[in-house]
């Protein structure tokens, strides 16, 4: 790694570190200790995602005229005031205000960091830079998380000002080290369908692989990321009996099971067609929605009923450990130059309307009707793998497959077969 993307790796680890101070508690830190009721405290979560959804339209835009840095620099300078502001904040106003200036700055950090990854890999080592991009991310959060859980106190406002203003500090210190950097531009892949100039969305709209890949990345995270701490959480209180404890460890399981094989599981994905990994990731996901089923109407023991709830978080972190260099490289490898940052927003977006609308529909489904929960997100996952395997056929081959273009390189560089024949005759 070059400099310019160890210091995007580290400001990468610091934003999630701090980010991991606050998320887990922010319902109870609006619902409970700041007085203001369960329903305002749904109303900030629901408004960091409608912040999200208005700024990242215009994010792509001021990404592609100004360049990452600078958008990024604002985001972070925002998202900052937002957690301080929150962690002062007492009446329902401000509290839904700083929220807004905190989800709209945390919304727009994402593809300005993966458009800064972009500009400083190649399409070689993309998926290495997005992999660790991925661990660092999940190794702060929960480490954030820890930590912050032993600080805090539900009957102490001040612990929790202190939460977020450890929060608002690793973004000012992120937005120190991020404007030291200076990034160069990479080359991206050329020649590919329905790539042509222009950065209006109607141009992104154009290009087929991209819409597909869109509508994938959406039940890709509506199927998961969006039932997490929602329908597959209410699923496992109800109708497998899971203790609040076990939970936490299935959580933790999900995490360590990304940290101990990201890396492992990138050799494996680096040398095969990134559809046919999507495609693996669905079948997956299938088994694991299968053992959710087992954990909740399977009839055994307590015991076995929790084993079978936390394998499922294990399964679904292995199915991310596998994404994580597979679905931001391809993004990025189906840009046209200069438009990298466009497609990161767009794809955002589009992971933000899933995490929004996955827990509205997830919820209720899996607190009250079982069986049909597990049958619908199982048919989600096999729907992956279909979509997945039509996307391949929108691809060229070496966009399917980077690793293409290295052997390739190598094979044009070398000399000819016939003359090495000739040498050795």
């Amino acid at each position: 790694m070059g400099a310019a993307t160890r210091r995007i790796h580290v400001g990468n680890a610091l934003s999630a570190f701090g980010l991991g101070f606050t998320v887990p508690y922010l319902y109870v830190y609006v619902a409970q200790v700041r007085g203001l009721g369960s329903v305002t405290a749904g109303l900030v979560l629901a408004v960091f995602a409608v912040a999200a959804l208005i700024v990242l339209p215009f994010a792509g835009r001021a990404i592609v005229r100004r360049g990452p840095l600078p958008v990024l620099l604002v985001a972070l300078v925002t998202a900052a005031l937002g957690a301080m502001s929150l962690g002062l904040s007492a009446s329902a106003g401000t509290v839904l205000a700083s929220a807004a200036a905190l989800g709209a700055g945390q919304a727009v950090m994402q593809p300005a960091l993966a458009t800064m990854i972009v500009d400083c890999s190649t399409t070689e080592t993309r998926s290495r830079a997005f992999a660790m991009q991925f661990f660092l991310q999940n190794l702060g959060l929960g480490v954030g998380g820890l930590i912050g859980g032993h600080l805090v106190d539900t009957t102490s406002a001040s612990s929790f000002t202190l939460l977020f203003a450890i929060e608002a500090a690793m973004f000012l210190v992120l937005t120190a080290v991020m404007a030291t950097v200076r990034s160069p531009h990479a080359p991206r892949i050329e020649a590919a369908p329905g790539q042509t100039g222009g950065g209006s969305w109607k141009q992104l709209l154009g290009n087929r692989a991209m819409v597909q890949l869109c509508v994938l990345g959406f039940v890709l995270f509506f199927a998961c990321y969006g039932q997490f701490e929602s329908g597959l959480s209410a699923y496992g209180v109800e109708a497998a009996g899971i203790s609040t404890s076990a939970l936490g460890t299935a959580l933790a399981a999900n995490t360590l099971m990304i940290v101990v094989a990201q890396f492992a599981v990138l050799k494996f994905v680096e040398r095969r067609k990134r559809s046919r990994v999507i495609a693996s990731v669905g079948l997956i996901w299938a088994v694991a929605w299968a053992v959710a089923g087992y954990a909740g109407l399977g009839h055994g023991s307590q015991a076995m009923a929790t084993a079978a709830f936390i394998s499922t978080y294990a399964l679904f972190g292995l199915g991310e450990a596998m994404l994580s260099p597979t679905l931001a490289p391809l993004v990025a490898d189906l840009a046209p130059t200069g438009l990298a940052g466009q497609y990161n927003s767009a794809f955002a977006l589009v992971k933000q309307l899933a995490l929004a609308i996955g827990p509205a529909v997830g919820g209720p489904l899996g607190a009250s009707l079982h069986g049909p929960y597990i049958v619908a997100f199982l048919l989600f996952s096999l729907g992956i793998t279909v979509l997945a395997v039509r996307l391949g056929r929108q691809l060229t081959d070496v966009q399917n497959q980077p690793s293409l273009a290295r052997s390739r390189v190598v094979t044009q560089g070398g000399a000819p077969a016939d003359a090495v024949v000739a040498a050795e005759a």
